[in-house]
């Protein structure tokens, strides 16, 4: 399973491996490779490559997590990172002042998918605000309102203390199963249910709470909003709309 992480420069993404990999115990991860300019900006990108087996069977599920680089000059490197993408994390900067930027890299995923030959409206797609920890940032109350009005599931984070990583981790987790398995049916065939991987992946990234709690944080809805763990209940179908970019208040 292939998963980007995707967002403006300096959003947060590098933050949110490196907190994963930390999290990881040494049987589940593999080596986190970084490319960086002397302005620690990742140039490339990152692959965690993250390793879970199930409680139920002796079945392996290798998931591999990458990162683009964020600045505007590279949008080739991130169509070529995004291509084979299972699900999309899209990490945005919750300052008033990145408004402009979180809404173009938004579009600039929307239209690198398109010209993968994917649909951002059936890809797995999970929002993350991240840095709720500065000032000049967009109120909790306002967070909410956009998540509630959208389908993606959104969480706030402070990734760089490991808040909300692995929230946002785990929903992309279930919902990208969630899809591949109406789409292969992959459940069935490898006898392997959604929650079982979740609790797997959840206990080797060292969760100290509940799947559901965890997955219950996400903004302007609960747990069984974002979906469940079986495929008739996918937050997302196949004939659902495009997402809205992330929504500015007031102005812009």
């Amino acid at each position: 399973m292939k998963l980007v992480y995707y967002g403006p420069a300096l959003s947060g993404k590098t933050t949110n491996l490196i907190a994963l990999h930390e999290r990881a115990g040494k049987d589940s991860r593999g080596r986190l490779m970084t490319l960086e300019t002397k302005n620690d900006r990742t140039l490339f990108f990152d692959l965690l490559p993250l390793t879970f087996k199930s409680e139920t069977r002796d079945v392996k599920l290798r998931i591999k997590l990458f990162t683009v680089p964020g600045q505007p000059i590279h949008s080739s490197t991130r169509k070529l990172v995004l291509q084979g993408a299972d699900g999309v994390a899209l990490v945005a900067d919750s300052r008033l002042s990145e408004t402009e930027n979180n809404a173009a890299s938004f579009l600039d995923l929307r239209d690198n998918l398109r010209a993968n030959g994917s649909d951002i409206s059936k890809t797995p797609l999970v929002i993350q605000f991240n840095k709720r920890d500065l000032p000049d940032i967009r109120t909790d109350n306002e967070l909410k309102a956009m998540a509630s009005a959208g389908k993606e599931p959104v969480f706030a984070a402070v990734a760089k203390d490991g808040h909300g990583v692995l929230e946002t981790f785990l929903a992309l987790l279930q919902l990208t199963w969630t899809t591949l398995d109406v789409v292969h049916g992959l459940g069935q065939k490898l006898r392997v249910n959604g929650r079982g991987l979740l609790a797997s992946a959840a206990h080797q990234l060292n969760a100290t709470q509940p799947i559901e709690e965890l997955l219950g944080k996400r903004l302007g809805g609960s747990f069984e909003a974002l979906g469940g763990f079986g495929p008739a209940s996918s937050s997302r179908s196949a004939d659902s709309s495009s997402p809205r970019p992330p929504r500015t208040t007031g102005g812009g």
